[in-house]
């Protein structure tokens, strides 16, 4: 009987292991696949509610195109159709759209691509592409979900946004169907599975609070800037309440270390008792 041979793969931090550890590539397609459709077909909502908010079709698309990242996109149309300063919209969407150059950071060494194709893929680093591709156990896996992710969801958001955008006078008020809703709530369902540990937990919270609670007074665009301290403000309180922590450990051990002198020695039992 001939011997079986190991195939050596690369995982995707590099290292050699063996192939019972990969992920067939219709498996990472099928994946990638269903993330790509399931948000790719929200642009629909999106066309509609740029052109609600007054933007031409041009300027509609434009922003699929280029921006290519649905939470700014909503965040600037959103503060737009609010009566905001289109300066704050843009600002606002803008320090949304920061988290990508994050998750750029990661996938560079995952996907570990050429420096000439490196500017392009730049622009599918979203939320659904970087999901798909930290799920992956090889840098194979990761470049195949990671690319059919992005061409899907490029593909689709793209269509789709078209297709609201020009279906937008046909639907007429926009806010009768309340499809101004959308875009939170497809936001919120691709947030929700992220926060894991309490520390997310608390910054979200904070964040929601800041946001519909400064949503009354500050001009529209701005509470989204404010609710972004949230962050901050949640690391600077854990990290004093770790020092505190710290700080008290010590006295705890020095309080139990006096009362351990003042017992005096511990007497064991037996001959050592006796002794």
């Amino acid at each position: 009987m001939a011997d079986q041979t190991v195939v050596p793969v690369t995982d995707r931090d590099g290292n050699r292991e063996t192939d019972t550890a990969r992920k067939p590539d219709s498996a990472v397609v099928r994946d990638a696949l269903g993330v790509g459709v399931a948000v790719g077909l929200s642009g629909f909502a999106f066309g509609v509610t740029s052109a609600g908010s007054g933007l031409t079709l041009l300027q509609t698309c434009a922003l699929s195109l280029l921006v290519f990242t649905g939470a700014s996109q909503f965040a600037l149309v959103g503060a737009l159709a609010a009566g905001g300063n289109p300066l704050t919209a843009a600002a606002g969407a803008f320090f949304l759209g920061v988290r990508n150059a994050f998750y750029g950071l990661r996938l560079s060494q995952l996907l570990a691509l050429p420096r000439a194709v490196r500017p392009f893929a730049a622009q599918w680093v979203i939320d659904e592409t970087t999901a798909v591709a930290l799920a992956q156990p090889t840098r194979r896996a990761v470049r195949i979900g990671f690319t059919v992710t992005g061409l899907t969801l490029y593909v689709l958001w793209n269509l789709t946004t078209l297709l609201g955008a020009m279906g937008a006078e046909a639907i007429g008020d926009t806010d009768a169907w309340g499809l101004d809703a959308a875009g939170p709530a497809v936001f919120l369902a691709l947030l929700a599975p992220m926060l894991k540990t309490t520390t997310e937990r608390a910054v979200a919270a904070l964040a929601v609070l800041l946001g519909l609670g400064l949503l009354p007074v500050l001009p529209a665009g701005v509470p989204v800037l404010v609710a972004a301290l949230a962050a901050p403000a949640v690391l600077w309180a854990r990290g004093r309440r770790g020092s505190e922590t710290v700080a008290a450990s010590p006295r705890k051990d020095a309080e139990d270390d006096g009362r351990d002198g003042a017992r005096g020695p511990v007497q064991g039992s037996g001959r050592e008792g006796e002794r």
